[in-house]
């Protein structure tokens, strides 16, 4: 499955300063669907070169990362089980900043 991932608001640092990026997630044989909840730990282990604790709390992002999937916050069309198709374009933005 091809996907857009777009990193801002600083969590680009977290990527090597990469903000966007033209990914491939290979599929298990069974599946035909991608979640978020599958893409955030696949981010995490092939994206995140440092401090994933920023970008990561458990399962799902820290508070204050705003999730877009085509535009719409991720809140609107079910969050980790927010099922993905090939060639959306995912957007995480940090709302905090320092000051």
């Amino acid at each position: 499955m091809q996907l857009t991932l777009e990193f801002g608001g600083g969590l680009e640092l977290l990527c090597d300063s990469v903000r966007i990026h033209e990914v491939t997630v290979n599929l298990e044989a069974e599946e035909t669907k991608l979640t978020m909840k599958q893409l955030l730990s696949w981010v995490r282990t092939n994206l995140i070169k440092e401090r994933p604790e920023m970008f990561m709390k458990g399962d799902t992002v820290r508070p204050g990362v705003l999730v877009l999937v085509n535009d719409c916050d991720w809140e609107l069309s079910g969050q980790l089980e927010t099922m993905l198709e090939d060639k959306d374009v995912v957007v995480f933005i940090s709302t905090l900043h320092g000051g």
